[in-house]
């Protein structure tokens, strides 16, 4: 099982961020995350909260086996064309560690604030589909046509091509049944998802049906969901288990609420035995 590490900007300056990434590196994990948005989820509202792929471009330059992304980005925040240039450009910078991470974007009242369109969620998780299109076709192709009803291309070319064949992982994060799941079963690379232990496990043999339905392989979409560090370990392999039972593969630790020395246990006592 891979595990991954949320490294949680809100609130906190780029010697921070760092330091976070570097020691989730040093630590073995697999994978690095930040989140995007523009302002803090949650303590004071004017504190920091630096842009999520300029900051990835940043931690690439820095780092130098672990894996990094955006989990997820909002399709509400930057036309996917400009996206696709974006992710390419940071795996270059990284020699090939991006994961691209997209979603159909939830914060209303960041939107407002900031003057950004939020359509309702019909029209987000339309235009997160056809931009996942959209990315791919430029990431891959020369003279690219797209005909969307949100998002065009007129014989579109973008250079040079990504470090990863023949794209970095398309990630989608999702958990509604009617809209977003069938997204992810034609489009995923790889599916992000929260809940209880039971409701994943739902909604994973969910996918399969609906990956079966769009003539895919269900195991060729990796399954990843969030593990809280603040539970006693018991609860933390527990967890793991079931997710793993389920069809999950990968884990995305929480940062803990109660700071560094809680991860570092983690890292001793119990992430060598989820992720043999």
């Amino acid at each position: 099982m891979r595990i991954g590490l949320d490294t949680a900007q809100h609130q906190l300056l780029w010697p921070e961020l760092v330091g976070r990434v570097q020691f989730a590196e040093s630590a073995g994990f697999d994978g690095a995350w930040v989140f995007d948005h523009l302002t803090p989820l949650y303590g004071d509202p004017n504190g920091p909260c630096l842009e999520g792929w300029t900051l990835l471009a940043g931690l690439a330059a820095l780092t130098s086996r672990i894996r990094l992304g955006v989990l997820v980005t909002g399709v509400t925040y930057r036309h996917p064309s400009i996206l696709a240039t974006e992710a390419i450009t940071v795996d270059h910078i990284s020699n090939g560690r991006i994961e691209i991470g997209m979603g159909a974007a939830w914060h209303q009242p960041e939107h407002e604030e900031l003057g950004i369109p939020f359509p309702p969620i019909k029209e987000r998780s339309e235009r997160l589909e056809e931009g996942v299109q959209v990315m791919r076709l430029l990431m891959t192709s020369d003279r690219a046509t797209f005909e969307g009803h949100h998002y065009q291309l007129r014989e579109a070319s973008y250079h040079p091509r990504p470090v990863q064949k023949p794209h970095p992982p398309i990630w989608i994060g999702a958990g509604g049944e009617q809209l977003m799941l069938p997204i992810v079963a034609r489009q995923a690379d790889a599916w992000h998802a929260f809940g209880s232990d039971d409701s994943l496990a739902r909604k994973s043999r969910l996918l399969d049906q609906l990956a079966e339905k769009a003539g895919r392989d269900p195991k060729a979409i990796l399954r990843s969901a969030s593990l809280s560090l603040s539970r006693p370990w018991d609860q933390v392999r527990r967890r793991a288990a079931q997710l793993r039972a389920a069809g999950f593969a990968y884990l995305i630790a929480e940062w803990p609420s109660e700071g560094k020395r809680r991860l570092a246990e983690f890292v001793e006592k119990v992430m060598p035995e989820l992720a043999a």
